[in-house]
């Protein structure tokens, strides 16, 4: 059902990315593998292109680091330039709980890979995908959005810095901007829908520290609490392939299931100040 249809997944290379990447192919779509690791990104095409005996045309590797204005804008005016059509972008990528640390252009970075890098990708392609409608963006959140807010005073956490409240901060953010964008985009053809994957086993949480003594026990919970990330990828190749929600719009779903978010989530006054406030800081507005 996705043949002659073209997908952007951010974060290809790895974890639910990857998984995504292989579920859409395998049902015939053609994949731009959108990643900050070239080499990573071109043998785990490789390992697909094997593994699905797919045409290599469907799996097309395209560097982006999310980190780096220049590098997305660098990024969709390749895409722009290149492709006539682009059906659904799936903003996948992220970082969890890193130790603090700035992007290219100054932003806390988990802020600014897993929101703004985002924002400023989808504003990039907005255009070629409405040019493509119906067209679908689904954004990979969090339930953990529960334990952040948005501290419009210090967005760059220079005053103070959590890695697990700025995590939860981005994935909240990105409720946000579902929220704002599904408004702006009605009747337009192109939805825009959010998740949460649940747990899962992949290397996300790199940076989350375990006592040595603990990791056996961590491991072996993990393997029977979490999930595989084939299963994690679900609800992602759900929302961007699935006909029962062609025309659904600014929701939030978790194993393929539409779930009601708290009122943070969809506060639009919110919403609508971090868009403005998001625009400026990408420079889409000076």
């Amino acid at each position: 059902m996705m043949s002659g249809r073209t997908v952007i997944v951010t974060g290809a290379n790895s974890g639910i990315g990857r998984a995504t990447t292989a579920g859409i192919v395998k049902l015939g779509g053609r994949v731009i593998m959108a990643c900050r690791d070239v080499k990573s990104a071109e043998e785990t095409a490789q390992e697909l292109r094997r593994d699905t005996c797919v045409d290599s045309q469907l799996v097309v590797v395209k560097e982006l680091d999310l980190a780096s204005l220049s590098s997305i804008r660098s990024f969709c005016q390749s895409i722009n330039k290149e492709e006539p059509r682009l059906d659904v972008l799936i903003n996948n990528a992220g970082l969890y709980q890193c130790p603090y640390s700035k992007t290219e252009d100054g932003f806390e970075m988990q802020f600014g890979v897993n929101h703004l890098g985002h924002f400023l990708l989808t504003h990039l392609l907005l255009d070629l995908m409405k040019r493509s409608a119906p067209s679908r963006i689904v954004v990979v959140s969090s339930k953990l959005y529960k334990h952040g807010d948005i501290d419009f005073d210090d967005l760059k956490s220079e005053q103070k810095y959590d890695k697990a409240f700025a995590y939860s901060r981005s994935k909240l953010a990105n409720l946000l901007f579902t929220c704002e964008l599904a408004r702006r985009l009605q009747g337009s053809g192109v939805t825009v829908n959010a998740l949460s994957p649940g747990m899962v086993r992949t290397n996300l949480g790199r940076h989350v520290r375990v006592p040595v003594i603990a990791k056996p026990v961590f491991n072996l919970l993990s393997w029977g609490l979490f999930k595989s990330p084939e299963q994690g990828a679900q609800t992602s190749l759900y929302l961007a392939c699935s006909p029962d929600v062609e025309e659904v719009q600014g929701q939030f779903f978790s194993d393929c299931q539409p779930h009601v978010l708290l009122d943070k989530a969809t506060d639009c006054q919110v919403a609508r100040k971090l868009w403005d406030i998001s625009e400026v800081l990408v420079g889409i507005v000076q």
